[in-house]
This record gives structure tokens, sequence and C-alpha cells, in this order.
């Protein structure tokens, strides 16, 4: 048995059947939660995925900026040469 941190539900989970970071949702509040301790079985929120999507997106957009300043950074050398 483990607790839902969202709502103190008691949720019944086979230890055997998880394992740490495998993903569960709570049957009463439908929390998405994830395995964060083994002995004794412990549930935490789960992160959200769409905050890793939005971090990943923001990732590339440096990655993007990165990019354009080296180019801009070649070409003002292309001009110091000539």
């Amino acid at each position: 048995m483990a607790t839902c941190p969202e709502c103190d539900a008691e949720i019944e989970v086979d230890e055997f059947d998880v394992d740490k970071g495998d993903q569960l949702s709570c049957p009463e509040c439908g929390s998405n939660l994830e395995v964060v301790g083994m002995s004794p079985l412990e549930l935490d929120l789960a992160p959200d995925d769409d905050d890793d999507d939005l971090d990943d997106d923001e990732e590339k957009d440096e990655d993007d900026v990165d990019e354009d300043d080296d180019e801009d950074e070649d070409e003002d050398e292309d001009e110091v040469e000539e």
C-alpha cells in the first residue's frame, strides 16, 4: 500500500510489479504519480511532460541564437581579412 501525495488516498500497489521511476495514476484523484521509494513504497507527483517539452524548445531556441552569433562572427572576420 502507498499513499497518494495529492489526495492522501490509499493506493494498492504490488511492490513486486513496480520499480523506482515507474509512473501510475491515482484511482481517486487521477494525479500522475511516480514511484520514488521502494522500501517502504513511496509515491510522489510525477513531473509534467509538458514542462519538459517547453524546456527542450527553449534550449533549441538558445542553440539557434548561438549558431546565428557564430555566423555573424565569421562574416565579420571575412570582412576584416579583405
